[in-house]
C-alpha cells in the first residue's frame, strides 16, 4: 500500500522570480571545466568570472534592500577549474585549478574587501584539479580529482590522506556518501567506481556507467546506498540513471532526457528526494523525485528560463524560506545574471512551519576532525530544526584557517586578537559537540596586520587615540580618486593584426604626448605609428608601418624628441627610427642608426631621464649596456648578473641604475663608477617576472613581482640600504602576467596592473608606515593589452585630473582620465598640483653626463592664469539652512533616523570633535570634500 502512496513533492512547482531580483553586474566566464561553476554557501554565492584566475564573490541575501555589491577573489595563476563551500564553515572556500594547485580562502563576513591570498595552499599535484568537494561530516577532510587520481586531503596539515589512483582516464566528478565512509567517482573510460578511502586505495566496486565518454556526473542520495548518475548513451542521447550499489552491476532505471551537446548537471537533495536536472548552455530545468523504493524517477515539473545555464547551484536548507513553504532553491548561472528559481509546495496557509515538507537536517557542526575520521570516527553529523524559532543561531568556525578580527568590532582599549575564533582540538579522536568548542588555538597560525599584509593596515587599539584616524589608520588623499574612460570622439578604433607575443619585459606597446607606436602581428616586426591628434575609426586598409626587420622585443620613445624611436629586436640590434614631421605617412624602411654590441636577443630598452642622447639596454647575455646615440656606439657596460634581467630603471636624478632578475637579486649600479653593482638586495621569491620603478624622490625603490605561490605582490626598499631586504610588502592578488607600475612622482600615487587585466590598482607610497595607502582601483569592461601613462601637462586640472593613462584594448586605444573629486574646481588644486618637473627637457648633454656632471631640470605650474588657488580661495560663512517648523513637528523620516545612527556610531568610535582625517591634509578647506 505505502507503495503506492501519494508523494507530498509532487506538485512541487519552480517559481522564477521578478527581474529586480535577479544578481546582475555579472560576467560570467566560459571555462571548460567539470565543475558546476556556481556554488553557495549560507552567506556567500561564488561563480567562474570572465578572466582566468578570478571567481566573482556576491552575497546570498540582500540587506535592508540595499543592492548586492560584487567582489572579485583573484585565486589562481590559472583558470579556476572547480570549487567547493565548507558544509560547517560558510566562509571556507576551497578551490582548485588549471594552475594544479588547491586553495582555501576565508570570506569575510559581509562587507568587506576580500583576502589577497589563499590561507592554505596544497599542491602543485602534478596535473589541474578538475572537481572539488568537502568532506560532509569531518571538517578539515576534501576530495579533489585532478588527471587520473583522486585525493583525499588533510587540509588542517596540508598533506594527503590517500591517493586513489585506479581511474583509467581523466576524472570528471566525485561525490561523498552522506555518511562520509564511501566515495563515488565518475570517469572518462566510461565506468563509476566506488571507494572505501580509510580501508583502501583501490576501488572496492566498479560497473560500466554510460556508454559515451562524455562529461558524466554522479550524485549520491543521501546515505542511501543509491547513486544517480547523468551522462550520455551510445546515440549521444542524455540519460540519467538510478543504482544500487548492493547490486551494482546494472542501472536499476534508466531515463533518456534528449539529444544535446551539453553536459547535465545533476542536484539532489537528501531531504526531500528531488533532483533538479539541466543541461549547459540550454534554458530548461527538469525536476525529478528519485524514490528508492520503487525503484524509479518521477517527473515533478519542468522549467523553461529566459537565460541559458553556464551553471547550477543548490542553496544550503538553513538559507530557505520555510514558511513560504521553499523547499529548494536553485541558482542559475547565465551570461549576465545569477537567477534564483525557488521551488515551493503549494500549501493553503504560509503563516505556519509545516513539519512534514521540512524534516531535520544536517546541522552546520562537523561531527569529527579529519585525524579522528581517518582512524575510523564515523559519528554523524547532528541534525538541526528549519523551524524558524529553533534554527540554531551560532556558527561554527574552523580552524582551518584562521581570519583576522576587525579593529571596528573591538572596544576601545582592547588588544585586537591574531584570529578569529577557532577550534583548536584537532588530535585523533576529537569531536565537535557545540559552535561554542570553537575556541581560539594558542598555537594556530595568526594572520599579522602588519603592514606588510595589506592596505587594512595601520589600526590602532590604543585607548588615548580616539579620534577616526588613529582608530581606522592613515588614508591617503586620492582614496577616492576615480578613473573614467573618455569619450569616444577621442579614442582611436578599428586596430587589427596587434602583436599578442611580445615579451613580459615589453610594456606591449610606447606612447608619448603626440604619437603611439604598436607592435603588429605581421612578418618582418612592423610597427604601426598613429598619432594621438588624429582621433576615430582607422581604414579597413593597411595604415603605414615601421619595417623593424625582425620581430620587436622593447621599444622606446625618446623623452626629449618626439620623432626618436628605438626599437629592440630579437636579432640583438637596436634600431633608431626617425618619424617625419606630421606623422607617418608612408612605410618606414631604413632606420636612422643601428646599435650593435650585444651578443643575444635584447629584453629592454631606456632613455636617460635627464641626458639627452643616453639609453641603457639588457639583453639576454646578461650584460647592461649603456649607449651614446651621437656617436652610434656603447660607452659603457655594466656585469654581475647571473640570469634573466627582468627589469631596470634609472633613478629620477639619473645618476644611480637599478635592475632586478630571475636570480633572485635586487642591484643598484652607479654606472659612472664601476661596471660592477654597489649594491645588491633580495628581490622576490617568484622566478616569473617582475618590474621596478623608483619611489618617493628617489630614496626608494618599489619592485613589484611574485612569491614562491604565485600571487601578485609589490615591495619596498629603502634604495641605501637594499642588503636589509624589503621595508613592507604587499600582496595584490593571483594573476599570470607582471604587474606594471607607473609611479606619479607629483601625488606619490602609484598605478599597477598587468597585460590581459581588467583592473588597475593605485596606492599612495609613503616614507613612513604602512607605507601603502590603498586607493580606488579603475576596472575596464574587457582586458588590456597595454596601459601607459601620458606626461603631466596633457591633463585637465580643471577637471582636477591628476593623471592621464592610453588603454590599449582588443581593438580600440582609449584615454582614461584620473581624477579627485572636489567641490571647487573653480579653483586650482594646488595641493594636487604641485610645480611638476619637465622631464621632457633633457637637463645636460650626452658628454657632459659621461664626464661626470649632473644637472637638474626645471620646474613648471600647471595652474592656468585665469585660476585662484584653493588655499587662497576666500572664506565662505556657513549658510544657515533654514528648517520649517512642520519638520519638526512631524514624525521622523527614515532618513533622520539613519542619519542619528550614524551620528551615534561615529560618537562611539571616537569624540566627534577630533579633527577629521582630511583636516590633517594641507590646503584643503573641509567643504572641499565631495
Amino acid at each position: 500500500m505505502n507503495r503506492f502512496r501519494a508523494s507530498k513533492f509532487r506538485h512541487t512547482a519552480a517559481r522564477l522570480p521578478r527581474r529586480e531580483a535577479w544578481i546582475g553586474d555579472v560576467r560570467a566566464g566560459s571555462v571548460a571545466s567539470c565543475g558546476n561553476h556556481v556554488k553557495a554557501s549560507c552567506r556567500w554565492i561564488a561563480f567562474n568570472a570572465d578572466s582566468a584566475g578570478v571567481l566573482g564573490i556576491v552575497p546570498l541575501e540582500r540587506r535592508d534592500g540595499d543592492k548586492r555589491t560584487m567582489s572579485q577573489l583573484c585565486c589562481h595563476s590559472d583558470v579556476v577549474t572547480d570549487f567547493d563551500f565548507s558544509p560547517f564553515d560558510q566562509l571556507l572556500l576551497a578551490t582548485g585549478s588549471a594552475d594544479e594547485t588547491v586553495k582555501v580562502w576565508r570570506l569575510p563576513e559581509s562587507g568587506q574587501d576580500m583576502p589577497p591570498g589563499a590561507g592554505l595552499t596544497l599542491g602543485p599535484v602534478g596535473c589541474p584539479v578538475d572537481v572539488l568537494q568537502f568532506h560532509p561530516t569531518a571538517d578539515g577532510v576534501l576530495a579533489s580529482g585532478a588527471g587520473k587520481r583522486a585525493t583525499v586531503w588533510d587540509v588542517g596539515r596540508q598533506q594527503s590522506l590517500t591517493d586513489l589512483d585506479s581511474h583509467g582516464d581523466q576524472l570528471q566528478s566525485l561525490s561523498w556518501k552522506q555518511d562520509g565512509r564511501l566515495l563515488g567517482t565518475s570517469c572518462k573510460d566510461k565506468k563509476l567506481r566506488i571507494f572505501d578511502p580509510r580501508a583502501s586505495p583501490a576501488a572496492s566496486q566498479s560497473v560500466q556507467g554510460h556508454e559515451n565518454n562524455k562529461d558524466s556526473r554522479l550524485v549520491w542520495l543521501g546515505a542511501s546506498d543509491y547513486l544517480i548518475s547523468a551522462g550520455c548513451s551510445q546515440m549521444r542521447e542524455r540519460e540519467v540513471k538510478l543504482w544500487d550499489t548492493r547490486k551494482f552491476s546494472s542501472a536499476t532505471h534508466c531515463l533518456t532526457l534528449d539529444t544535446s551537446p551539453g553536459a547535465a548537471i545533476p542536484l539532489y537533495d537528501a531531504d526531500t528526494g528531488l533532483l533538479v536536472l539541466a543541461g549547459k548552455g540550454e534554458n530548461l530545468l527538469w525536476c525529478f523525485e528519485a524514490s528508492p523504493s520503487q525503484p524509479a524517477l518521477s517527473q515533478v515539473s519542468q522549467c523553461l528560463t529566459e537565460g541559458r545555464t553556464r551553471g547550477l547551484a543548490l542553496v544550503p536548507k538553513l538559507a530557505l524560506d520555510v514558511m513560504a513553504c521553499e523547499v529548494l532553491r536553485v541558482l542559475q548561472l547565465t551570461d549576465a545574471f545569477v537567477v534564483p528559481v525557488s521551488y515551493a509546495v503549494p500549501r493553503k496557509s504560509v503563516q505556519e512551519f509545516h513539519e512534514d515538507l521540512f524534516p531535520d537536517c544536517a546541522g552546520t557542526v562537523p561531527a569529527a576532525a579529519a585525524q579522528a575520521w581517518w582512524a575510523g570516527d564515523s559519528r554523524q553529523v547532528e541534525k538541526v530544526s528549519l523551524h524558524p524559532a529553533r534554527r540554531p543561531t551560532e556558527a561554527f568556525t574552523s580552524p582551518l584557517v584562521p581570519c583576522a578580527q576587525r579593529a571596528d568590532d573591538t572596544a576601545p582599549g582592547t588588544q585586537l586578537p591574531d584570529t578569529c575564533p577557532a577550534d583548536a582540538d584537532r588530535s585523533e579522536g576529537s569531536g565537535y559537540s557545540s559552535p561554542s568548542s570553537s575556541l581560539a588555538s594558542p598555537g594556530s597560525a595568526a594572520t599579522s596586520l602588519s603592514a606588510s599584509t595589506g592596505p587594512s593596515s595601520g589600526f590602532a587599539s590604543s585607548p588615548s587615540q580616539k579620534s577616526l584616524q588613529s582608530i581606522l589608520g592613515p588614508s591617503s588623499r586620492f582614496r577616492h580618486a576615480q578613473g573614467t574612460v573618455l569619450h569616444r570622439d577621442s579614442h582611436i578604433t578599428n586596430l587589427k593584426g596587434l602583436s599578442l607575443t611580445t615579451p613580459g619585459e615589453c610594456d606591449g606597446f610606447c606612447a608619448n604626448h603626440q604619437r603611439v607606436a604598436l607592435p603588429l602581428l605581421s612578418a618582418g616586426g612592423q610597427i604601426a605609428v598613429l598619432e594621438l591628434s588624429k582621433p576615430g575609426r582607422l581604414p579597413d586598409t593597411a595604415v603605414p608601418t615601421i619595417q623593424n626587420g625582425t620581430a620587436v622585443a622593447d621599444l622606446s620613445w625618446d623623452p626629449f624628441d618626439a620623432r626618436r624611436l628605438a626599437v629592440a629586436g630579437e636579432d640583438a640590434k637596436i634600431q633608431l627610427w626617425r618619424i617625419p614631421e606630421g606623422g607617418l605617412r608612408d612605410t618606414l624602411q631604413e632606420p636612422e642608426a643601428v646599435l650593435r654590441g650585444h651578443t643575444e636577443k635584447i629584453y629592454s630598452v631606456r632613455f636617460h631621464p635627464v641626458a639627452a642622447d643616453i639609453l641603457v639596454s639588457s639583453s639576454y647575455d646578461m650584460t647592461v649596456r649603456i649607449w651614446e646615440l651621437g656617436a652610434g656606439q656603447e660607452v659603457l657596460c655594466l656585469r654581475g648578473h647571473t640570469d634573466q634581467i627582468f627589469s631596470l630603471a634609472w633613478s629620477p636624478d639619473g645618476k644611480k641604475l637599478a635592475t632586478v632578475s630571475k636570480d633572485g637579486k635586487l642591484r643598484l649600479y652607479d654606472p659612472r663608477r664601476s661596471p660592477e653593482p654597489e649594491q645588491e638586495g633580495p628581490g622576490p621569491e617568484g622566478s616569473r617576472g617582475a618590474r621596478l620603478v623608483w619611489v618617493c624622490g628617489g630614496d626608494y625603490l618599489l619592485v613589484s613581482g611574485f612569491d614562491s605561490r604565485s600571487e601578485r605582490r609589490i615591495l619596498l626598499y629603502q634604495a641605501r640600504d637594499l642588503p636589509a631586504g624589503p621595508l613592507a610588502v604587499l600582496g595584490i592578488d593571483v594573476a599570470p602576467s607582471t604587474l606594471l607600475p607607473f609611479y606619479d612622482e607629483d601625488t606619490g600615487v602609484v598605478f599597477l596592473t598587468g597585460k590581459g587585466d581588467t583592473r588597475v590598482f593605485l596606492y599612495e607610497v609613503t616614507p613612513e608606515p604602512p607605507h601603502f595607502l590603498e586607493c580606488n582601483s579603475f576596472t575596464s569592461s574587457d582586458p588590456h593589452k597595454g596601459f601607459l601613462f601620458l606626461r603631466k601637462t596633457e591633463c585637465s586640472v580643471r577637471e582636477v585630473e591628476f593623471a592621464r593613462a592610453l588603454r590599449l584594448g582588443q581593438s580600440a586605444l582609449e584615454p582614461v582620465a584620473f581624477r579627485v573629486p572636489r567641490v571647487k574646481k573653480e579653483y586650482f588644486q594646488d595641493d594636487i598640483y604641485p610645480p611638476t618637473r619637465v622631464w621632457w627637457e633633457p637637463a645636460l648633454g650626452a658628454s657632459a653626463w659621461l664626464a661626470g656632471a649632473d644637472g637638474q631640470q626645471r620646474h613648471i605650474s600647471l595652474r592656468p592664469a585665469d585660476m585662484t588657488p584653493v588655499t587662497e580661495a576666500p572664506k565662505e560663512a556657513p549658510a544657515r539652512k533654514f528648517v520649517p517648523a512642520a519638520v519638526y513637528l512631524a514624525e521622523k523620516s527614515d532618513e533622520q533616523k539613519k542619519e542619528e545612527l550614524l551620528s551615534a556610531m561615529v560618537a562611539k568610535l571616537g569624540n566627534r570633535d577630533d579633527p577629521l582625517p582630511q583636516d590633517s591634509f594641507e590646503g584643503v578647506d573641509e567643504d572641499e570634500w565631495d
